[in-house]
């Protein structure tokens, strides 16, 4: 069975806007769509709304088959060292996830997928997903669909946020990847879009995506798949 090639790209902003589309150009000509993990803010008072090239880039992305996932609130850390939503209990996870959905939904971006910063979520966070209008939960190795309660194996392959970005990982991160590929099943790829502007990150994720073409693999993004229709009686 061929693999599915999953490749995400994290923060996207007003800085790192032309390294992404550069990279999203070199994925079309693959065949690869993406999914654009976006956050409402980030630091240095980076405010989405704000930003409107950013958000009709997303929306063009998105009209072209890319999916968008959201990624966080602030992305501010919780407690110390540790990721936004890693510690939050279910209330606090509730109120940053209706803040974050409710600029999406004024940016014409919303979405039902989440994948919390360093795909690291607690426990009181992914109970309050569903209450919040999210249908898939995205971790660091899983893959949960809220509404049927299942969880799909699969790691994240990354570089930058929350992963390394020396040489020696990065060259891990291709042969992992065509290790993956070869196997089967779902291959993610993430790579924050400030690694992108480096050029040995950005050809290591290049040469991954290359290296699981080769081997078959399949491009295609996050999603969530409705149940089916009841069939007529």
């Amino acid at each position: 069975m061929n693999a599915e090639l999953i490749v995400s790209i994290s923060g996207i902003r007003d800085t790192t806007r032309d390294t992404a589309i550069e990279f999203a150009e070199e994925m079309d000509r693959r065949g690869v769509p993406l999914s654009l993990l976006v956050a409402p803010r980030l630091k240095g008072k980076y405010r989405l709304l704000e930003d409107p090239a950013t958000q009709a880039w997303l929306r063009g992305r998105r009209a072209r088959g890319d999916a968008i996932v959201l990624h966080g609130y602030d992305q501010a850390a919780t407690k110390r060292r540790r990721a936004e939503f890693a510690t939050l209990p279910g209330h606090e996870a509730r109120l940053r996830l209706t803040a974050a959905d409710r600029v999406l939904e004024q940016a014409d971006l919303r979405t039902r997928l989440f994948a919390a910063p360093r795909w690291d979520a607690s426990t009181g966070a992914l109970e309050a997903l569903p209450g919040a209008g999210f249908r898939l939960a995205l971790g660091l190795t899983s893959i949960v669909d809220l509404e049927r309660n299942t969880a799909q194996k699969a790691r994240v392959y990354g570089i930058g946020e929350g992963f390394r970005a020396e040489p020696w990982w990065c060259r891990a991160l291709v042969m992992g990847a065509a290790r993956a590929a070869r196997r089967g099943g779902v291959l993610r790829l993430a790579v924050s879009a400030a690694q992108l502007g480096r050029s040995g990150p950005r050809q290591a994720v290049l040469d991954a995506v290359d290296l699981a073409l080769f081997h078959g693999a399949v491009g295609a993004t996050y999603r969530w798949e409705p149940f089916a229709a009841a069939r007529a009686a």
